[in-house]
């Protein structure tokens, strides 16, 4: 069984004393094993430590706050505990968005250059990103390996869970304020959602992965009074672009 991540220790007080990173599957249901190919374990020499998910043969896609000592990632398994050298790929480098402080400001994002191509097969496979201008539908889903309620030990079996897009000028109000270029889903009217343990899984719509997980309310993840914040991937396809670009 994979321990609580440590960053959980250290909630983002500076939003608001309230916000904190990660992302334990609340209120959901084992993820179907050939369900979600693109699902990426992000790992430091402790094991699991974020999600991820893989957008090209040599990408994956993550938080920018899940920079805690990551060397590798873990593709083509539900089950944590099944890990081999051949599930194992190395993290070659590592882009944080340039504007990246801490979550709670947003830009909350990085890619992860793996230190070969992966063989997509019946195992493993990417997610197409959203276009600058698709609508997003209401139903979503997230995932990932943390806790199923607050103070729980997180799991090794995926987890998924369905969520609803949020109106983002009543996640604003609720807030009292967001960063920019985010998006909000699930956490608030509903007791679905995610809390601490997986930041960086995605938040897929309509088959594409349309938001990063980023922040919620700190420590008690049996609420449903604000909702769970997204970074808003639209708003970075010229980013990602630029960097996958420079390795074609």
């Amino acid at each position: 069984m994979h321990p609580l991540h440590t960053f959980l220790l250290f909630p983002l007080l500076a939003y608001l004393g309230r916000s904190a990173d990660g992302s334990e599957i609340i209120n959901g249901e084992l993820a179907p094993e050939n369900s979600m190919l693109y699902m990426a374990s992000v790992q430091n020499s402790k094991g699991h430590e974020c999600g991820g998910f893989l957008i090209s043969e040599d990408f994956v896609l993550t938080a920018a706050h899940c920079d805690l000592g990551i060397t590798h990632v873990v593709l083509g398994t539900h089950d944590l505990k099944s890990v081999n050298d051949d599930n194992k790929i190395s993290i070659k480098e590592k882009y944080k968005h340039e504007s990246y402080v801490k979550a709670a400001d947003g830009n909350d994002i990085m890619l992860l250059k793996l230190s070969k191509n992966v063989s997509l097969n019946g195992r493993v496979q990417t997610i197409p990103l959203p276009t600058s201008e698709m609508n997003t539908q209401d139903d979503c889903q997230v995932a990932g390996w943390g806790a199923i309620k607050t103070g729980g030990p997180a799991v090794d079996d995926l987890r998924v869970v369905d969520v609803s897009i949020i109106d983002l000028e009543v996640c604003t109000q609720v807030w009292g304020s967001l960063p920019a270029n985010v998006m909000c889903a699930g956490g608030y009217g509903t007791e679905k959602g995610f809390c601490q343990g997986d930041s960086g899984g995605p938040l897929v719509c309509n088959g594409k992965a349309v938001g990063v997980v980023s922040f919620n309310r700190a420590g008690n993840c049996n609420y449903s009074d604000v909702p769970n914040v997204y970074t808003d991937v639209s708003n970075y396809l010229l980013w990602i672009d630029d960097i996958l670009n420079c390795y074609k």
